[in-house]
């Protein structure tokens, strides 16, 4: 089955056949969010995207080891050279240590991702715990011939570079195109071309954290980060590198010129990268009023949408849509998919309740070859889902008594749900032993003993009009050989 996975390759522009360095082993690095602020949804959009990457490798077999970094320190308010650093300006504002906030931030990074179920990485290697390895990198840049020294800065020449490197391969810019828009800053900084980034920046007296360099008191360019922990822990060349759409450039060019400006060798095998998120058909953003956290979306305490969602409802919302389509939030939409979620969780436990025959009449193959050929086609997890549904309609024809499946199909068909449900797509069955859904089902439970108790006593229209009701309230009553099931709709 690993022959038969297609990855989207970002640098190729096509999807490409899986083939790891390493016939048995995958590396695979994500970039980790800066720890400045909570996670936002389109964050945690990114971060499940990849979760599910790295739960097919493992249940293919892979030994993969999983590279999620905590950027700490660099990162510069406009995703540039010029600026404040996000942790060290926020640590100012609330009067903290830049590490206090960097802690509380990363907790609360930990936690929401837990609530979704995300898999831990195999490392989590911080900005700060490598400013060694980056003041290394750096020289070996200069000592190449790639970077400079300006007034404590040192420099990417992105311009020699270009000369025999295509920077702007994975983005798609032209270096002609990136010259023309940045040509009226020329003369007016330290830089030789706008177009050069920093790798290693002076710091300002006023700066929090810094540290002692062969170019003076400074911290690293938000890039390096990356290009250091990523080789560091997977080596020269890995097979894959992913992160959200927004940083293909410059984060992820820059990664690529900073690599191959250190050893001569491009980094990645496979560039994959998460598309962005609306609401309403709108980018997310504060000044629109239509952004909320994670937590506000759980615990239904926003402005944007009517109530609250389950991490879990939540999850299976975003895995209907490709990773690399955009994804729209909506009321209608998670309300949809909210029942979706139930619809496929109740099939799951009723799994149990289904009989064996002496002969299957239901072909449960067929719903494993869709699966995988879903999950293998770019982890196209819209089609799993859609082949778990072809799945649950089985389970309702099995239980109804309109098919018939032996023991083997079964025990096939719970692997089935049990493998692409909860390992492969990282979804849990939510816990409902909460007092006012005890009080529901069982309410639900008295109007259909007294419907059997009105049919026993041939008073049709009574339970006609019990089964009608609960109808009214999107509760379906299935008269079956088991007995009577009920479902919300």
């Amino acid at each position: 089955m690993r022959d038969q996975l297609k990855i989207y390759n970002t640098l190729t522009r096509e999807k490409e056949f899986f083939k790891p360095i390493h016939p048995d082993a995958v590396g695979m690095y994500v970039c980790g969010p800066t720890v400045y602020s909570d996670v936002h949804i389109g964050n945690c959009r990114t971060f499940v995207s990849f979760d599910v990457v790295y739960r097919y490798l493992n249940y293919l077999g892979y030994k993969v080891r999983y590279v999620r970094n905590i950027t700490d320190v660099g990162h510069l308010e406009d995703d540039a050279d010029q600026g404040e650093d996000k942790i060290s300006k926020k640590a100012k504002a609330l009067q903290l240590e830049p590490m206090e906030i960097v802690q509380q931030y990363t907790n609360g990074f930990h936690h929401v991702l837990q609530l979704f179920n995300n898999i831990e990485p195999n490392i989590e290697p911080t900005a700060t715990g490598h400013i060694l390895e980056q003041i290394e990198m750096v020289q070996q840049i200069i000592d190449n011939g790639w970077a400079y020294e300006s007034n404590g800065s040192v420099y990417f020449d992105v311009e020699k570079y270009s000369q025999s490197n295509d920077y702007g391969a994975l983005s798609g810019r032209k270096i002609e195109d990136l010259r023309n828009n940045t040509r009226e800053l020329d003369g007016q900084s330290e830089k030789r071309n706008p177009l050069d980034f920093a790798i290693w920046k002076k710091a300002n007296p006023e700066h929090i954290m810094k540290w002692n360099s062969p170019w003076g008191k400074g911290f690293p360019g938000w890039h390096l980060e990356c290009s250091v922990m990523s080789t560091k822990y997977l080596g020269e060349t890995f097979d894959i590198h992913g992160g959200g759409m927004d940083l293909k450039f410059p984060h992820h060019e820059c990664e690529i010129a900073q690599n191959i400006g250190a050893t001569g060798a491009a980094p990645v095998r496979y560039w994959m990268h998460a598309n962005m998120l609306t609401v309403n058909g709108d980018k997310m953003s504060k000044s629109k009023g239509n952004s909320f956290l994670p937590e506000e979306l759980f615990s239904g305490n926003n402005n944007v949408l009517t109530q609250a969602f389950s991490p879990m409802s939540v999850r299976f919302f975003m895995l209907q849509s490709h990773y690399r389509s955009t994804l729209d939030f909506s009321d209608d939409a998670l309300k949809a998919s909210e029942k979706g979620f139930e619809r496929l969780t109740n099939a799951i436990i009723a799994l149990d309740k289904i009989k064996v025959s002496d002969a299957s009449s239901v072909n449960v193959q067929a719903l494993w070859d869709a699966a995988y050929k879903a999950i293998n086609d770019d982890f196209n997890t819209p089609l799993v889902i859609a082949a778990l549904f072809e799945g649950v309609k089985m389970i309702n024809h099995l239980l109804d008594g309109r098919e018939t499946i032996n023991e083997t199909d079964l025990d096939s068909l719970k692997k089935l749900f049990h493998d692409f449900t909860f390992e492969v797509l990282g979804l849990q069955i939510e816990s409902k032993d909460t007092s006012s859904n005890n009080i529901e089902e069982g309410l639900i439970n008295t109007l259909i003993e007294l419907r059997a108790q009105s049919k026993a006593e041939k008073n049709y229209a009574v339970s006609d009009l019990i089964r009608d009701r609960l109808n009214e309230l999107n509760i379906e009553i299935k008269d079956t050989p088991n007995g009577v099931e009920w479902s919300k709709k």
